[in-house]
């Protein structure tokens, strides 16, 4: 991924990227062609990912998230393609967090990182109470919303992961985590949007995997708080 740390395939140094934001920054913010590598392109919402991830509803809500309509271009390697492969591939043991893509906004503006991930679980979601920062949304077997991330986890049958005999528990996560600075704005609107980000990349994977019945997810995002479980009063 393109990014002010990395060009297709490898990565900046330090050095090299500093120069880069340097040499947009001292020219009024819109960059100096000749400094950026000659395959930097900046893109709409829509282009990211693989360019079936973010949908037109999660490309607005992008804007809400980093104040910004246009972005670096993903690389060619992360897609949800690709990153439905490497689940089929490893479907067999739950796995750690890994890269669908990342959302950078361009160089010479204000610097904002997006991680879009995806992992395996071993079974879905518990009981547990939600931490108290967290929305709680009916989306897939679950879906929480904060103001600096959000997650959809849901349950795929497929015959790309193993057999259409076992679920796959998959967790899809948006996160911007900035532990110098607490997320500003308005936070319903945020969780909102990072809400509708996880369901856009979430449906575009199940559609990938062929799971059945597209793993239970609506086909636009809920943002209306799934309603707490009642107390037992056996």
């Amino acid at each position: 991924m393109i990014s002010r740390r990395s060009v297709r395939g490898g990565f900046l140094s330090a050095a090299m990227a500093g120069s880069l934001f340097l040499s947009a920054t001292d020219c009024g913010g819109d960059g100096d062609d000749d400094a950026l590598p000659d395959d930097y392109e900046v893109v709409v919402g829509t282009q990211l990912c693989g360019g079936r991830a973010v949908s037109a509803d999660a490309s607005r809500a992008l804007k809400v998230i980093t104040g910004s309509s246009r972005f670096e271009a993903s690389a060619e390697k992360y897609t949800v393609a690709q990153a439905a492969t490497d689940m089929g591939e490893a479907f067999s043991v739950s796995t750690v967090t890994k890269d669908v893509c990342r959302v950078y906004t361009p160089i010479g503006t204000r610097h904002f990182e997006l991680r879009i991930t995806w992992r395996l679980d071993d079974r879905g979601p518990t009981d547990d109470p939600a931490d108290p920062k967290f929305t709680v949304l009916k989306m897939g077997e679950e879906a929480l919303a904060a103001a600096d991330q959000g997650y959809v986890y849901f349950a795929c049958l497929s015959d790309r992961l193993s057999s259409l005999a076992t679920v796959a528990h998959i967790v899809i996560g948006v996160e911007h985590r900035d532990v110098w600075k607490e997320p500003g704005g308005d936070v319903k609107a945020l969780k909102d949007a990072y809400a509708t980000v996880a369901h856009s990349v979430s449906l575009a994977m199940a559609k990938e995997l062929r799971c059945e019945k597209n793993g239970g997810l609506p086909a636009q995002p809920v943002l209306v708080p799934a309603a707490a479980p009642t107390p037992s009063t056996a």
